[in-house]
């Protein structure tokens, strides 16, 4: 790899390589340390392409989830089996990995721009700036750029574009899957928002056993399917429709509560 060769949106391979590197190690005690990641499925990772892969997942802070994934994903491509023991395996990282994130909070301080450097790709929100509620047109080079990513490699995002459960699926995604055909996998966490702050920096809790199911690729008729029944998929796949709802879990439900972000999901 030349020193200065660079991905398709301009970022420095070697520069990316050493900040993932850096991070990892960084962070690697947050999941196997402070706390306990317990995985299923990493098999699934060894069996799919380079590129044209879109993984969509629940969210529960804003970089904690996506740095697991990091350590999972790679881990997993090293030959570890549900397991990030060892944390060599981050020197040869997957340096073609995106996730899908908010401009406005990628571009909120030196280390969201650092953690954006890694592998963001920055779109802005047509619902939410601000913390306000808006009404946006999509723009077209966000759909562009994560269609960029696709074809260089694998993109993670969170369709629901929010980190309070339950929340409907963005039908973004949908358009996504039906435009540009990526494998669709998804993925199932739990135990971050037990384990840390919304922003998912600051540790919250020690102790806390935390999750990550990885699940096979759906079977997705591309050309057929509407986009209301992917949507429906989607959210199934990610235990994040309404039948999910009253499996959440006692310390779930107060970590919500502490947030104040239950409001209208709130149980009986």
């Amino acid at each position: 790899m030349g020193l200065f060769k660079k991905n398709p949106f301009g970022h420095i391979l070697f520069l990316k390589k050493w900040l993932i590197r850096v991070a990892a190690v960084i962070t690697h005690r947050r999941y196997k340390g402070f706390n306990k990641l317990e995985i299923e499925g990493s098999q699934i990772l060894r069996d799919l392409p380079d590129k044209g892969v879109l993984f969509v997942s629940n969210h529960q802070t804003y970089f904690a989830d996506v740095v697991a994934m990091f350590h999972v994903f790679n881990a997993s491509l090293s030959g570890r089996e549900d397991s990030i023991r060892n944390i060599g395996y981050i020197w040869k990282p997957k340096l073609n990995m995106y996730y899908v994130a908010a401009a406005e909070t990628m571009k909120k301080s030196l280390l969201t721009k650092i953690l954006a450097y890694a592998g963001s790709i920055s779109i802005q929100r047509t619902w939410r700036a601000d913390g306000q509620d808006v009404k946006r047109q999509v723009k077209m080079s966000d759909i562009s750029n994560i269609g960029t990513a696709l074809e260089d490699g694998w993109v993670i995002t969170f369709p629901q574009g929010t980190t309070t459960p339950w929340k409907p699926l963005r039908k973004g995604t949908a358009h996504i899957i039906k435009k540009y055909k990526p494998i669709v996998v998804p993925v199932v966490i739990d135990g971050f928002r037990r384990s840390f702050d919304k922003k998912g920096l600051r540790i919250k809790k020690k102790g806390i056993l935390q999750s990550m199911v990885i699940k096979e690729p759906l079977d997705i008729d591309y050309e057929n399917d509407s986009f209301e029944s992917i949507i429906d998929r989607l959210g199934h796949a990610i235990e994040q429709d309404p039948s999910f709802l009253k499996v959440i879990s006692k310390a779930d439900l107060k970590a919500l509560e502490e947030e104040n972000e239950l409001r209208k999901w709130k149980l009986d």
